[in-house]
């Protein structure tokens, strides 16, 4: 009997890398032989107070699950448009902002188009390009992780489609000034700004919709809301480009849940951003504390977490020390932040045991 074979798989998919997501509570309770409830997981830039205590109400009370979504997202673009100060037409809601970046991607970039990024930054968008077949061009921050801007004009060719900014960066804390989102605008491409960690510093470039057709500002509600487990995040765009993503994407791609889930929180919006507050006076409080750590060197941020610079080659030692003692930070084991982990912000208890652990594991 002839043995039949798999078809051949398109080259540029067969040799993707897979994205390091965050690993369960249960797997990283078995790494550390410790039971879940000990764990401290900072690793995800996740909300510690989890979402508004109306989600859950109004989770259980909706009657309509066993209805689809409506797939025009009419109601969800109105309470959005308030939220962003936009009008419905120029907003698209997706399963995560990781949807929305992949439906750019795939709008935009095709196999041998190249998309444009500052380098250290959020890794789906050269992972995406990697799905389309586009190539990533990764063009290095400067020594204070500020974007060069004139090595990313000069890398400009006619194969590239899209500048991806975020703003703060992560993993790097800082924002893009609005010059410097400008001089990308400039170039006529497509410019992105992933705007995920906006509610814990304010900066943003909605405001530039006004003016720059080829702008996409994207926002989240897994930070600030505490929703990352119901996956929503939401674009705001030129009207004829939310209309053509609005018609390719898929018909029912937000779920009710998460669609009530956002309604809910908008509802509770003071709410959310007190406890953003207390996020942010917790992130101060820990950069105050980790500046007293010797040989630790935590850079300044404007989002839900810092990045912090250990002695040169010790990165994964340190790491490594942080997971036996069952604290679960961010890691890059190559490159420039091979001597940097990431901590999100916690609650305060998760802070001084971060802080301990520090001290004792960059001695």
């Amino acid at each position: 009997m002839t043995q039949k074979k798999m078809p051949s798989m398109l080259p540029h998919i067969e040799a993707l890398e897979a994205y390091e997501g965050v690993d369960p509570m249960e797997v990283m309770a078995e790494r550390a032989g410790i039971s879940p409830d000990k764990i401290i997981r900072l690793n995800g830039n996740e909300n510690p107070y989890g979402p508004s205590p109306k989600v859950a109400a109004a989770l259980g009370e909706y009657p309509n699950f066993n209805y689809y979504p409506d797939p025009d997202q009419r109601g969800l673009r109105r309470v959005l448009s308030g939220y962003l100060n936009v009008e419905p037409e120029k907003i698209i809601a997706g399963n995560g902002s990781d949807e929305l970046i992949d439906l750019l991607l795939r709008m935009y970039v095709g196999v041998g188009d190249n998309v444009i990024v500052p380098t250290p930054t959020f890794g789906m968008y050269s992972f995406s390009t990697g799905i389309c077949g586009g190539e990533t061009i990764a063009v290095e921050r400067d020594d204070k992780f500020e974007i060069d801007l004139e090595a990313m004009k000069s890398v400009v060719t006619a194969k590239s489609k899209i500048i991806f900014l975020t703003s703060p960066n992560n993993p790097t804390g800082n924002i893009v000034p609005e010059a410097q989102t400008r001089a990308m605008l400039d170039t006529g491409l497509l410019v992105v700004m992933d705007e995920a960690y906006f509610e814990f510093c304010g900066d943003t470039a909605i405001p530039l919709l006004a003016e720059y057709p080829n702008l996409v500002v994207l926002r989240t509600f897994s930070k600030w809301a505490g929703l990352a487990g119901l996956r929503i995040g939401v674009g705001a765009m030129d009207p004829d480009l939310a209309a053509t993503m609005m018609a390719m994407k898929p018909p029912y791609n937000v779920n009710l849940a998460a669609e009530v889930a956002l309604t809910t929180s908008l509802e509770d919006t003071p709410g959310l951003l007190a406890r953003v507050t207390q996020i942010v006076d917790e992130r101060d409080r820990m950069m105050e504390k980790l500046k007293q750590v010797p040989n630790l060197t935590p850079w300044p941020s404007r989002a839900n977490f810092i990045l912090c610079e250990v002695p040169d080659g010790r990165g994964k030692e340190i790491f490594e020390g942080l997971c036996s003692r069952g604290i679960f930070l961010r890691y890059w084991p190559s490159g420039r932040l091979k001597n940097f982990i990431r901590t999100s912000i916690g609650l305060p208890h998760e802070t001084d045991a971060v802080v301990e652990a520090f001290r004792e594991l960059c001695a």
